[in-house]
């Protein structure tokens, strides 16, 4: 924002409000410029700070700063999005996210389930950019309201460029280490195991530790750069500690009725020229291990999606390259009952096997007593919901970030033929890209 004039024309709005009678939810835009959220985002006192954007080519892309009302359960958003529907007019937009197993300790400060309406929102569309103010005079006094607007209003800046990426001296430690991951492995894939437990998705932390860690917009812009038809989040719900990514993983995209999702599991490399990436990308679609993987997640997917549907269709399986390895994803698309609600979606949906396993409680018991980590909002969900619309990612390929440490995650869908050595190779291949950027690669 180069000019004060945005603000000012927000506060201009405010007082034309005047005495009306202000009722449920209200939003006041005005267009303004804008050359990187990120900047902006990275400069500005007021928490939380949040950015979000979905993977389709040209998608809207959000920078959201404080909060109107928090919610930290699926019960109290959903109340809250019939309360305002009931009531007609605008219609507000919720951004955040939820823990892998809500039913676990998690990290300081992440809920098991946070998504908050924010006080500001400003988003950069194709046709220009657009800052917002969210108002709510359904149960607070619209002075104190008003009051509090204004104030936040006052406390923005003027985005500025974002800070360059030193690379910086770690120590590296991996929960578990590799001696533990090769025992683990021969557990899931132990004949006995598998007749009860067909797949687990084992995961890894890596702790990078280092006496100043980078900011973590200008680490998530640097990794953005070289994610293409990827999600990238970010959210600071305080001024010590972040949480970044760039999922490839769809959880699900619901507009009005009709609901896309994915199977999303099946790994392999990135060949070093177009004809070995294409034989590596024929050689994983024939894989019977990896097809086993993938067909894990979409028969999941189907069974949760049948009740709640007038009809489920699921597409041709096929790759998908991101910049280190390739994926099978099959799509499916269905038409959801008249009444069906995100809350509904997202108590059925997550954790899909691609990241917890099947059946989903045997997997998640052995992870609960294997794992020492803590995933918290690792393999959760994160994004946005509406009334309208919703979009929300599998938060994969994602970075919690500290006062004094960096901790990657990484996860491996282990199922009958895994061999332990090539797992933890391709958990490494999954945080290739974020360590590069940090100067490790």
């Amino acid at each position: 924002m180069h000019s004060i004039h945005p603000i000012e024309a927000l506060k201009q709005q405010i007082d034309a409000l005047g005495n009306t009678a202000k009722q449920g939810f209200m939003r006041l835009s005005t267009p303004c410029q804008v050359d990187n959220l990120m900047g902006w985002l990275n400069v500005q006192s007021v928490y939380p700070r949040l950015y979000w954007q979905s993977r389709d080519a040209g998608a809207v892309e959000y920078a959201a700063l404080g909060v109107v009302k928090a919610f930290d359960s699926l019960a109290a958003l959903q109340a809250d999005l019939a309360a305002l529907a009931q009531a007609g007019g605008q219609q507000p937009n919720y951004f955040g996210g939820m823990a892998f197993d809500p039913g676990t300790p998690g990290w300081e400060h992440f809920p098991a389930c946070h998504f908050l309406l924010p006080r500001i929102e400003l988003k950069r569309h194709q046709g220009g950019a657009t800052l917002s103010l969210n108002l709510r005079f359904d149960d607070r006094s619209p002075s104190a309201e008003i009051t509090q607007a204004y104030a936040c209003l006052d406390a923005l800046v003027a985005e500025q460029p974002l800070p360059r990426l030193q690379p910086l001296v770690y120590q590296r430690e991996d929960r578990p280490s590799q001696q533990e991951w090769v025992a683990w492995v021969g557990q899931v894939t132990n004949p006995d195991h598998l007749v009860h437990t067909p797949k687990v998705v084992l995961s890894r932390e890596t702790c990078l530790t280092t006496p100043k860690t980078p900011s973590p917009w200008a680490l998530l812009a640097r990794w953005q750069a070289g994610a293409a038809d990827c999600f990238h989040f970010g959210i600071q719900l305080t001024a010590h500690e972040a949480f970044i990514g760039c999922p490839p993983e769809r959880l699900y995209k619901r507009e009005g009725r009709h609901l896309i999702t994915e199977a999303l599991a099946g790994t392999t490399r990135r060949g070093r020229d177009t004809s070995q990436d294409q034989a590596l990308a024929a050689e994983l679609l024939a894989d019977k291990k990896n097809a086993l993987e993938n067909q894990c997640v979409y028969q999941h997917l189907l069974t949760q999606l049948e009740p709640l549907s007038d009809h489920v269709n699921m597409g041709e399986a096929h790759t998908v390259k991101l910049r280190s390895i390739q994926h099978i994803r099959r799509l499916i698309h269905a038409e959801l009952h008249s009444n069906v609600s995100d809350q509904q979606l997202l108590t059925a949906l997550p954790p899909t096997p691609a990241v917890g396993g099947v059946p989903r409680e045997s997997a998640l018991a052995f992870i609960r007593q294997h794992e020492r980590h803590q995933r918290g909002w690792y393999a959760g969900v994160f994004g946005r919901i509406s009334q309208a619309s919703s979009d929300l990612a599998v938060a994969i390929r994602c970075a919690h970030i500290g006062p004094e440490a960096i901790r990657l995650y990484a996860g491996a869908g282990i199922v009958a033929g895994s061999q332990p050595d090539e797992e933890w190779r391709e958990l490494d291949s999954k945080i290739a890209d974020i360590m590069s950027l940090l100067g490790m690669g």
